[in-house]
């Protein structure tokens, strides 16, 4: 097993309904899931997404912040996934976290409460101080945009 590093990161029941703790579902899980907070099912029609809540809030520490990641079982069987993926928890919000879920699929897809909806990773996060240049230092890559690396981009000739 290798080493990780640990972080305390305080939760807070702020739900009206006793959803469980977010728990990692195996011990090398990169995120805990988190369940959904619904007083009554929720459907999302295929094409539509709704704000679902969890019924948790949570108080990150500096230096960190709480990604809100898709589940690649909703994903994959049935179109649903996190519409701002990742979703970002700042180290000084202390809301409820809530989930925009969109339903890809082909059938409405249904909520209930305690569904795990998403994940959520605790992640480091370094802050940039910003540096305003005239000019950037010069790549191969240059100012090439989306899709300018991957398959069917042009190639660079070399002498």
């Amino acid at each position: 097993m290798t080493d990780r590093m640990h972080v305390e990161v305080l939760a807070m029941r702020v739900g009206t309904h006793q959803m469980s703790a977010p728990v990692y579902q195996s011990l090398e899980a990169a995120g805990m899931d988190l369940p959904a907070d619904v007083a009554e099912d929720v459907v999302i029609q295929p094409g539509h997404r709704a704000l679902v809540a969890t019924g948790w809030a949570f108080a990150i520490p500096p230096g960190f912040e709480g990604q809100v990641r898709p589940r690649s079982g909703l994903a994959l069987r049935h179109g649903v996934t996190v519409l701002n993926t990742p979703g970002t928890i700042d180290a000084d919000y202390r809301g409820e976290v809530k989930v925009v879920l969109v339903n890809l699929g082909r059938d409405p897809f249904t909520v209930r409460a305690g569904d795990r909806i998403a994940q959520l990773v605790v992640a480091p996060v370094a802050k940039a101080t910003l540096r305003i240049a005239a000019s950037l230092d010069p790549t191969e890559r240059g100012a090439g945009g989306y899709g300018s690396t991957g398959e069917g981009a042009p190639t660079s000739r070399r002498a």
